[in-house]
């Protein structure tokens, strides 16, 4: 294996100047560091990362604790993140913790020594649990997770604005009985979700809700959505927590000849890639699902750079109603409900 010995013999220069060279040091001359440069590419020499990372204490690495891996939405979210990190020189290291509060202490412990910043999306994190598994040394950022610790920066989505915003929506058009599909338990997504449905029904007269169990997942979608086909009568609509059990209802609804939107509405919620394609196209609530992962690298990369403690701050990412054919309207006064069109949130 080429080592940094062989370099500076090639380069005829000292180790220690190869070393000042290859680290970016600007007491090196430009000429001398084209030809170290040159001598390494020959030689094809790779820098160890780990010998680097004694000498310059930083691993150029950060981590990202995840609660799953699966599915367009963390897909994108990991896209948002990698491409911010590049930007800067960092590599990603990404784990999940499936929902498990002791996989996540297992990987949060496991990154320690290994990356120089840690991202955080785990419905466990509370200060006790990043007190217990984190050291104080070690920056992070929680990404839409409660905002129970007090000394680590936040990234959150306005879960809350964004369902009241949707629910609005759907009794605007004249649906009245609406059906909201819930997610995991214990996921502050999902309770948040949910919080905002039911405070909108709840302040609108007339208007009635029913609550299927739902977890995130296409077959819990298609199995709230068998559930309502079992029932004496439909609802004006169904509103699911996120676009995957949207989807999952909307098979269940297509097996069983039920028309979307002309018998029954239908949205989601996040607008993942594949909402625009489904047949009809899913209305949602728009989340920048890249732009949070963004948003929050770069609080990291941010708080990696400052020797001083980071404000506990939260940043809301806003969310916004994208309006597509899986919506029909039950009034007279309200229009068709299939024009194409985004209205923000208020």
């Amino acid at each position: 294996m080429v080592t940094i010995k062989d370099v500076a013999r090639e380069a005829k220069v000292s180790v220690a100047t190869v070393s000042r060279a290859l680290n970016g040091s600007a007491d090196v001359t430009p000429a001398t560091r084209a030809r170290i440069e040159r001598a390494a590419a020959r030689l094809r020499y790779v820098p160890m990362g780990a010998a680097r990372s004694l000498v310059t204490r930083r691993t150029q690495a950060i981590g990202a604790l995840l609660p799953d891996l699966f599915g367009e939405f963390f897909s994108e979210l990991i896209r948002g993140i990698d491409l911010a990190a590049r930007t800067h020189g960092l590599h990603l290291l990404v784990s999940s913790s499936h929902g498990d509060a002791d996989e996540a202490a297992v990987a949060l412990r496991a990154m320690q020594g290994r990356v120089d910043g840690v991202l955080i999306m785990s419905p466990h994190v509370d200060a006790a649990f990043l007190r217990k598994h984190l050291a104080d040394s070690i920056p992070a950022v929680l990404l839409d997770s409660p905002p129970r610790e007090p000394r680590r920066p936040h990234v959150n989505i306005d879960n809350q604005g964004g369902a009241r915003a949707m629910t609005q929506y759907l009794l605007a058009l004249g649906h009245r009985k609406i059906a909201f599909i819930e997610g995991p338990e214990g996921n502050r997504d999902a309770r948040e979700r949910r919080r905002g449905f039911e405070q909108t029904i709840a302040a609108h007269d007339g208007a009635g809700a029913r609550y299927l169990k739902g977890d995130y997942s296409e077959e819990s979608g298609y199995r709230a959505g068998r559930a309502l086909l079992a029932g004496r009568k439909l609802p004006d609509a169904v509103f699911a927590a996120n676009d995957m059990m949207a989807i999952g209802c909307l098979s269940a609804l297509n097996e069983a000849g039920v028309q979307v939107p002309d018998q029954i509405a239908l949205a989601g919620f996040d607008d993942i890639p594949i909402a625009r394609y489904t047949h009809p196209p899913l209305t949602t609530v728009h989340v920048q699902i890249a732009q949070l992962g963004h948003a929050a690298l770069e609080r990291l990369v941010a708080q990696m750079q400052t020797l001083d403690t980071p404000e506990a701050d939260v940043t809301t990412m806003p969310c916004e109603v994208v309006v597509r054919a899986s919506c029909g309207s039950r009034s007279k006064t309200s229009g068709s409900g299939k024009a194409v069109q985004i209205r923000k949130l208020q």
